[in-house]
């Protein structure tokens, strides 16, 4: 059996020596992975050309997602240097308080420890999420999937010599290189070691993680996201925000998987919007009044509801009303990222309010929900839980907290 045992044992030991690091340290070795992605360009494109050669060609979403070239390692290595120009959360006090007692009592800003990462085949989360967990404080190790497993070999190869060069251990960031389920399970629970796990990529990875893992876990990713088209909406401005959340990226989770039009706009607004989605390339999966309005729609299934489709794939359905909208995004939603498009400001508010999910929109793109466009700089994934991270999951989101109590020979 692969030994991961070790692994974890590495990590735990290397997580104290990375606390000790100042910022300037930890950037300094950031920008210098950087620059080095950058300069071993052929090599990692070589290695994911192997990758490339054994993915099934049907699979066109998946490949785009495994696919590198000059112009995307040039992003990995610019991601990186973002997170090396922000600021270092840990060590932040939050706030400091004197009690009657006298004792004073603070909270700040520490490092989670070890995060484990178990995601599929996109090489650009190994560099995201080691610099995010490095520059936090954390020690890392990553288990990404078999179609990306060249890849990830090169690029975690790469950061550990450049680490080496440096002076620091090789062992703040680690890649499990056996990718068999079984071994996928066991680093699953090795709570003894790895403080957090965060899955990153489809319902069946979260799922798996959220019943095997031991761990304490963070879900991430999955994005069956909607768009509502209020009766107010302005239908121009409308075409084109569906048409970008939709087909600009189609493979990734804040694509807009479901249309839901307010019936009093649907004679006028069901052809045109149709037309523009199916002649963009958008396969049409409708209820009984968008099959009626549009020929080429075909009927939707009851799963199709369900179904984050990241392809070039759209379920569309007329709603009643704003409330009928909405209770159709709480039975079907993954709770990542709902938007409504409305001129009417009294119904933005409300959906605002009453949609439950990590990001709501008004009259914007989905495609918005990301590190990088919320300021965050890279992310480890989108949390679409409630407690500890929400949302896009930059530096702060790897850090926790503790209290810090000064005394003066106090007792109770």
């Amino acid at each position: 059996m692969y030994d991961l045992i070790s692994l974890g044992k590495k990590a735990k030991n290397v997580s104290g020596y990375i606390r000790r690091l100042g910022a300037s340290d930890k950037d300094a070795l950031l920008r210098s992975c950087a620059d080095s992605l950058e300069a071993n360009a052929e090599y990692i494109l070589a290695e994911n050309a192997k990758d490339m050669a054994a993915a099934d060609p049907a699979r066109a979403a998946f490949n785009d997602r495994l696919r590198l070239d000059t112009q995307r390692i040039e992003g990995l290595a610019q991601g990186i240097r973002k997170v090396a120009g922000q600021s270092d959360p840990t060590g932040e006090t939050l706030y400091m308080k004197t009690m009657p007692s006298g004792l004073k009592i603070g909270e700040k800003r520490v490092p989670i420890g070890v995060v484990g990462m178990i995601y599929e085949a996109r090489p650009n989360v190994t560099t995201d999420s080691f610099a995010l967990c490095f520059k936090a404080g954390n020690a890392c190790i990553l288990r990404g999937s078999r179609e990306a497993i060249h890849s990830n070999i090169a690029l975690v190869k790469i950061i550990q010599d450049e680490a080496e060069r440096l002076g620091h251990p090789r062992e703040i960031l680690q890649l499990v290189e056996d990718t068999s389920r079984e071994v996928a399970t066991e680093f699953m629970r090795l709570n003894k070691y790895i403080d957090v796990l965060i899955p990153r990529g489809g319902a069946g990875l979260i799922a798996s993680a959220v019943e095997h893992s031991t761990i304490p876990v963070i879900e991430t990713g999955t994005g069956n996201c909607h768009i509502f088209v209020d009766e107010s909406a302005d239908l121009k401005k409308a075409v084109d925000i569906i048409l970008n959340a939709k087909t600009q990226r189609p493979s990734v989770c804040n694509a807009c998987e479901k249309l839901l039009i307010h019936e009093k706009i649907a004679d006028e607004f069901l052809p045109n919007i149709c037309g523009a989605l199916y002649g963009a390339g958008v396969e049409i999966r409708g209820d009984e009044p968008t099959c009626a309005a549009f020929s080429q729609a075909k009927s939707a299934t009851d799963d199709d509801w369900y179904t984050e489709f990241l392809d070039m794939v759209i379920g569309v359905k007329v709603v009643t009303d704003m409330d009928a909208a909405i209770s159709h995004i709480s039975e079907h939603s993954s709770g990542h990222t709902e938007a409504i498009l409305t001129e009417s400001y009294t119904n933005a508010h409300d959906f605002v309010n009453l949609v439950d999910a990590a990001a709501v929109f008004v009259n914007a793109s989905t495609r918005f929900t990301d590190g990088e466009e919320f300021g965050l700089g890279a992310e480890v994934g989108i949390s679409t839980q409630k407690l500890h991270a929400r949302g896009p999951m930059g530096l702060t989101a790897l850090t926790t907290t503790k209290f810090f109590i000064f005394g003066n020979g106090q007792i109770r």
